[in-house]
Parts: C-alpha cells; sequence; structure tokens
C-alpha cells in the first residue's frame, strides 16, 4: 500500500497546526511540521535553532538547505507511517521540487495539496491571540505578523500554481468553526 502524504498549507494562522491534530488521528499519518521541528532545536539551543531564532524573531523564513535537511532526516527514519502530512512545508518552489526529489526515491509521492484560505484581517487577529498565549515571540507584534503574512503571499503562496499544475491543489475555505473546517478538508481527503 503506497502512503498517503498530504501539504497542508496555508498562511501563519490558517490552523494547520490545530488542524493537523484532527487529520493525524483520523488517517493515521505522522505529522512533519517545520515548526515543530524548528522550535526543537532552539529549545535545544542548538546552532541550528539559534540561527532560526534570529530569522523567525524578525518574520523571515529559515533556509531552504536547513529545512531540507530536516525533513530528510524525519522521512528515512520514520518508515512505518502510513504517510505524512506536511505542515509549513514545502513554502518555496524549490522546496517543493526538492520534496518531491526525496519522496520519489522512497517510492512515494504527494497526493494532495489542502491549502487553507483565510482573510487576512482574520488571520492577525488569530495570531496575536495566539500571541498572548503561546509565549512565540513572533505571534506578539502586530508589525511582525503582518510582515510573515506579506512574506507567505510573496514566497509561498505561488506554490498552490506547482500543485495546481500537478493536479492536486484543493482550496479549502479556512474560516468558521474548527468541526467546520476539519469536515471540509475530511470531505477533499476522502473524495
Amino acid at each position: 500500500m503506497s502512503k498517503m502524504n498530504i501539504v497542508l498549507f496555508g498562511p501563519p494562522g490558517a490552523g494547520k497546526g490545530t488542524q493537523s491534530k484532527f487529520l493525524i488521528e483520523r488517517y493515521g499519518l505522522a505529522h512533519l511540521s517545520t515548526g515543530d521541528l524548528l522550535r526543537a532545536e532552539i529549545q535545544a539551543e542548538t546552532p541550528l535553532g539559534k540561527q532560526a531564532q534570529e530569522l523567525m524573531s524578525a518574520g523571515e523564513l529559515v533556509p531552504d538547505e536547513v529545512v531540507v535537511g530536516m525533513i530528510r532526516n524525519r522521512l528515512t527514519t520514520d518508515t512505518d507511517a502510513k504517510g505524512f502530512i506536511f505542515d509549513g512545508f514545502p513554502r518555496t518552489k524549490a522546496q517543493a521540487e526538492a520534496l518531491d526529489n526525496m519522496l520519489g526515491k522512497l517510492g512515494s509521492a504527494i497526493n494532495l495539496m489542502l491549502s487553507l484560505e483565510v482573510e487576512e484581517e482574520e488571520l492577525v487577529k488569530r495570531l496575536l491571540g495566539r500571541g498572548t498565549t503561546s509565549g512565540r515571540p513572533d505571534d506578539q507584534s502586530e508589525q511582525v505578523v503582518r510582515r510573515r503574512i506579506k512574506e507567505y503571499e510573496a514566497k509561498t503562496a505561488p506554490l498552490k500554481d506547482y500543485y495546481a499544475a500537478q493536479g492536486k491543489l484543493r482550496p479549502i475555505k479556512g474560516m468558521g468553526t474548527i468541526a467546520e473546517i476539519t469536515g471540509r478538508l475530511a470531505a477533499a481527503i476522502d473524495a
């Protein structure tokens, strides 16, 4: 049986982390979150973590080679997984091509890209709200939050075209209750 690999996509604050939990439970997939991988490096105060912290605090993206290396390690060590939910990766066409190449060597591929679509003002509200409870410095300043959203729009959103060209893009309305959004995601996967 081939693995089910899903890219869960959307701007910061779209609900990728929240929705991943439900999809992991429902479909038995492994969660591959670059945010979690990076936060683990930061918490461990590795050189990579320190470098990533500086970039993230400024609202910038971590370089491809760093992220791709972390993903490769996870794909090759978690071989029992039924598949993966990629959350926060890929973020660029180069990362998507690297991921396709890595998966291809493992006899696998991306099945779907589920793109959570959320209005900017809702994203800002969600992120600033999360910043008051999470302690994440990149969620505590409206200026940094808006810069992250602009960075996403400029550098990451074009990835939708990459997956659309492969017939794998499924836009999902990311507004409403968590259960409503989960239902839309599951319907897209089950189809």
